[in-house]
């Protein structure tokens, strides 16, 4: 069993489609207060902030990435 690094409780991992789901002990979804917290502090970019040549080197590198 894993543990919830963000409120210590035992988790489980289920593979859903694509995705990892930590499962509580009792069956349901884990969602911790702890976790939609950190989940809020992350930074997000705007791509209209961005500018052109910025997305185009982003664009580039992953389509390098890519091809390898």
């Amino acid at each position: 069993m894993a543990t919830c690094k963000f409120c210590r409780k035992e988790i489980t991992w289920i593979k859903d489609g694509r995705r990892n789901v930590p499962i509580n002990s009792d069956g349901g979804t884990h969602r911790c207060e702890e976790m939609e917290i950190s989940m809020k502090s992350i930074r997000q970019i705007e791509v209209s902030s961005l500018p052109s040549e910025e997305i185009k080197k982003y664009e580039s590198a992953i389509n390098a990435k890519i091809k390898k």
